[in-house]
């Protein structure tokens, strides 16, 4: 069987039974040499921070700004080393890294669970906070799992191209 988003290459068997409807894009095939949960884990979470960096970069490029007087200053290409000039990368760090230390924790507790008794006792990427907000209709809930990932795709491709056509041109949003 060819996979429905690449046709031209067979569909990734790890990817089967994942979320309902995956297109099986996996261009790479890195799900064949790794484990697909941590890589829909990975792809997940970098997924979800492009879309929030591309809100962040276009609301930043249309004026949107804190506001502490350091902040009105800071245009989006700037914005990195006038933030570690000032000493606000810390507090930064410090949120990023207990996100990671209780999604870390998260994983391994998954993967704990899945080599005792077989099953894993939690969804890719599910942080126990989102599950009330996903419809109740399990066939509607996959679609909007769906949506997510393929938005989370979209964005980091987005964000990659917002990026480099910012330091290029040296011109903010739209460009």
């Amino acid at each position: 069987e060819m996979a429905k988003s690449l046709p031209w290459l067979r569909y990734p068997e790890p990817l089967r039974g994942w979320v309902g409807g995956e297109p099986g894009f996996d261009p790479m095939y890195i799900t064949q040499g790794f484990p697909t949960y941590i890589v829909r884990e990975a792809e997940l979470k970098h997924g979800r921070v492009c879309m929030l960096a591309t809100i962040g970069w276009i609301a930043t490029d249309l004026g949107a700004r804190f506001p502490a007087d350091i902040f009105q200053k800071a245009t989006t290409i700037s914005a990195h080393d006038d933030m570690v000039a000032a000493g606000l990368m810390q507090p930064f760090f410090a949120t990023l890294g207990s996100m990671e230390l209780y999604g870390g924790f998260l994983l391994a507790e998954g993967w704990r669970y899945a080599c005792a008794d077989g099953g894993l006792n939690r969804d890719a990427g599910d942080f126990f906070v989102g599950k009330r907000f996903l419809p109740q209709d399990p066939e509607q809930a996959d679609s909007m799992r769906l949506k997510e990932l393929k938005n989370g795709r979209l964005a980091m491709l987005g964000f990659s191209g917002i990026v480099t056509q910012a330091v290029l041109t040296n011109s903010t949003f739209p460009f």
